[in-house]
């Protein structure tokens, strides 16, 4: 098997030949299709991730065949065309992830690679309705944008959504994900170019967020959201708790900005603001979004396919996120 493995901090990844997988009792080895790139894999490989321990293989998102069961395993798995829930080890409580949870790609091999394996409970049918490569597409950053606008966010039909930083893995889904059930989406952004692909995706507009007093012409314009999915934080979060609808959820799955400068408390309880965190998501909330998906055959917005070979350059890219939608990797 081939593998493109991180093999010191802060270097490029390195392919390399390795010896095929066997699978323990419990688990099974996929010949992967297609795997996916997140954020995070841009995170660890610049230094900037706990727990970082080379040599590892990276990649939590991934589609293929199953090849191999180990013992304990039905063998009804074999030769089925599966993706992966990268979420391991969640644990029993629905509100929370156990201490044992984990991300696949680290700290265990993960898909950037022609095999791969997993606990046999990661595994999951692929959609019909979607490609090898939409199916690599979904499973991290489905999974965490429907966590956050479901299970924490509680999206309904008649809510007004407001999506901050358009373009990325996570906020596309959730546009992609909340204007499926009907709900009135709104997004922000650097660049206009991705306010409107996203307008082409069903939000109704969207803010340039680096403009001063922007929120001030989104309450005039179009009024309060009543559920914000943010990934950003920063010195921006203090206007989103003046922005929100009374009675307003603001979920957050990311401080990419950092931590906010200050919170008016005063609004925050007069309003009674619902501020809630929310992390990746369970075995229900992966199987629930895939469910989604199928059932409004909903596309995800893939922003370019590269070959494994090519893993580095897709990395590289991320650096200052030019995307809209999810970097796909082309196995076999």
């Amino acid at each position: 098997m081939k593998a493109m493995t991180l093999v010191g901090k802060k270097v490029p990844l390195e392919l390399q030949q390795r010896e095929d997988l066997t699978p323990d009792a419990g688990q099974v080895v996929v010949r992967l299709s297609t795997a996916a790139l997140n954020r995070r894999d841009y995170w660890i490989t610049v230094g900037l991730y706990p727990g970082i321990k080379p040599p590892v293989v990276l990649g939590s998102d991934g589609a293929g065949v199953v090849l191999a069961c180990g013992d304990g395993v039905d063998r009804g798995w074999e030769g089925q065309n599966v993706i992966l829930n990268p979420g391991i080890g969640w644990g029993d409580d629905p509100a929370v992830q156990s201490e044992q949870f984990h991300i696949l790609g680290l700290p265990e091999d993960g898909t950037f690679a022609s095999e791969v394996v997993v606990p046999v409970e990661q595994l999951h049918r692929k959609p019909e309705c979607l490609t090898w490569e939409e199916s690599a597409a979904i499973p991290l950053a489905g999974t965490t944008a429907y966590r956050a606008l479901f299970a924490q966010g509680n999206a309904k039909p008649d809510d007004r959504i407001l999506i901050t930083g358009i373009g990325g893995g996570v906020a596309t889904f959730a546009l992609q994900f909340a204007t499926a059930i009907g709900a009135e989406v709104w997004v922000t952004s650097s660049s206009t170019a991705k306010i409107d692909r996203a307008i082409s995706l069903g939000a109704k507009g969207g803010f340039d967020y680096r403009e001063e007093g922007w929120e001030k012409r989104f309450a005039a314009k179009v009024g309060a959201p009543d559920l914000i999915i943010d990934s950003a934080g920063g010195p921006g979060y203090g206007g989103l708790v003046g922005l929100a609808a009374p009675g307003g959820r603001i979920i957050n799955y990311g401080a990419t900005a950092g931590a906010p400068e200050s919170i008016d408390m005063f609004k925050l309880f007069w309003k009674q603001l619902r501020l809630q965190g929310s992390t990746m998501g369970s075995s229900d909330d992966f199987s629930g979004m895939v469910d989604l998906v199928e059932k409004y055959q909903i596309k995800p917005v893939i922003d370019a396919v590269y070959s494994l070979e090519d893993t580095n350059q897709a990395i590289a890219r991320m650096r200052s996120s030019p995307q809209f939608g999810k970097y796909v990797l082309k196995i076999a």
